[in-house]
């Protein structure tokens, strides 16, 4: 099994505030219900106020890195890319569990 682990940071002058932000969440709450290769799917907003923290993670359990590639290429998958690129940076960890 592998976990796909993904913390997003605004760019500066991007906060929950903007509509962007807003729509980007509500598209990585559905990816879990239209990547078929997900077994889990979590996501969430931070809230922590500390200076190192992210702004948002999502977290997906996946079977094997084939399940991963599938994952990343998949249409919707690759819509919320478009989304949160332009809002933000990111850093993301595969692990295996």
């Amino acid at each position: 099994m592998i976990r796909h682990v993904v913390l997003f940071k605004f760019k500066s002058g991007i906060d929950w505030d903007d509509p962007r932000a807003l729509a980007a969440e509500r598209t990585a709450i559905k990816v879990g219900g239209e990547v078929p290769e997900l077994r889990e799917w979590r996501h969430g907003r931070n809230v922590s106020d500390r200076k190192i923290a992210y702004d948002f993670l999502v977290e997906g359990l996946m079977d094997d890195m084939e399940a991963v590639e599938r994952y990343l290429t998949h249409p919707f998958h690759q819509e919320a890319v478009r989304q949160w690129r332009e809002i933000s940076d990111w850093v993301m960890v595969d692990v295996e569990t």
